[in-house]
């Protein structure tokens, strides 16, 4: 299993929408390492669910539950995306400043790209912020 972070702007795409939705496809990336880090997602990957712009903070957990396909936004046919559904929220959302603040996560790609949409996220990365926020994945 990889492990991942992808960004939404909650005002586009928030938590609860995707709890109330269960599972949902991730359109509209159109950057292509961002597409190329979709097209590496296997089905149970876990990806860390990231409100971005105002918050800046993981606020939950899902998973890819179906891997990459084309994008039906996308008119020229180059981008994909992929289906995730919500496991469960963070007990306690971790901010970005948190993450800054942790010596452990220097090297994360949240802090080295700011701006890509979705990241990979090493195994031990995975482990700390979920201990940061005192959640247990299964």
């Amino acid at each position: 299993m990889a492990y991942w972070l992808m960004k939404t702007e909650p005002s586009s795409w928030s938590w609860d929408d995707q709890v109330a939705k269960g599972v949902e496809h991730w359109d509209g990336v159109r950057n292509y390492q961002a597409s190329n880090n979709m097209k590496a997602m296997e089905l149970g990957d876990r990806v860390f669910f990231y409100h971005s712009v105002k918050e800046k903070k993981i606020v939950g957990i899902v998973e890819v539950c179906k891997e990459y396909y084309p994008d039906h936004t996308d008119a020229k046919g180059r981008f994909g995306m992929v289906d995730v559904k919500a496991l469960y929220p963070m007990e306690v959302p971790v901010s970005l400043d948190d993450i800054k603040n942790n010596d452990a996560l220097h090297e994360i790609a949240l802090l080295k790209q700011s701006r890509l949409s979705v990241m990979p996220i090493r195994d031990k990365e995975w482990e700390i912020i979920c201990q940061m926020g005192n959640t247990k994945p299964e």
